[in-house]
């Protein structure tokens, strides 16, 4: 499915890339899983709001295999992996460009920041934006939450704005919530955005329309 410069593919992103020659994308920007077992059931509450309901999938047992990231490093110029943390032993060299969203999510089980590999060689960088169960950073503009493990679209924006170029195109090997695909629209880039489970795609598809609609009505 494809909406302008956004393209949706609801296939396996690793036979998806297979198909793609050398250095194709400018910028991989990818939240694969991290192997810790947050791939749906009652997730995230507090005294001031009810756990959220996911359906309990399968998909977060493990990090990806050795032929994804084969296949993600030939087919990228350049890449950010979020929870790259968990599976550092996979990245092919060291990195002095960390990215650190820091979630400000005040006193919980739940980890304070994430972090992601990057192939920039620039410094450490850090990106501050809440997102505490029903409390955001941006409240006026309260995101849904469709996805255990969704990420905010303005992290994807503040990505956009500080690691790729006017013109570049990018990739998302694992759309989830497709709010990269939400930033990537607003930001004005070209993006090709794989996911493999059905109910994620809809929701993710019907989250980007009702965007665009909500754009069209302004």
């Amino acid at each position: 499915m494809s909406e302008g410069k956004i393209n949706f593919y609801n296939v396996d992103c690793v036979e998806f890339m297979k198909d793609k020659p050398d250095n194709y994308y400018d910028l991989a920007i990818v939240d694969p899983p991290y192997g810790i077992n947050m791939d749906g059931g009652h997730i995230g509450g507090s005294v001031l709001a009810k756990t959220t309901a996911y359906t309990k999938k399968d998909w977060d047992k493990e990090a990806p295999n050795d032929e994804y990231f084969k296949q993600l490093f030939r087919v990228s110029k350049n890449q950010i992996v979020w929870g790259a943390n968990h599976f550092i032993s996979r990245m092919p060299y060291d990195s002095s460009c960390w990215l650190v969203w820091n979630k400000l999510n005040g006193d919980n089980n739940f980890a304070d920041c994430e972090l992601a590999w990057t192939s920039f060689k620039t410094s450490v960088r850090k990106f501050d934006f809440r997102w505490a169960g029903m409390l955001q950073q941006n409240m006026k503009d309260k995101e849904k939450r469709i996805h255990p493990t969704q990420k905010p679209k303005d992290l994807y924006r503040w990505i956009l704005k500080n690691y790729a170029n006017t013109g570049d195109k990018i990739l998302d090997t694992h759309g989830g919530s497709m709010g990269i695909a939400i930033a990537c629209d607003i930001e004005d880039f070209e993006l090709d955005i794989c996911e493999i489970d059905l109910e994620y795609y809809n929701n993710g598809i019907k989250r980007y329309n009702e965007f665009k609609q909500q754009l069209s009505m302004f």
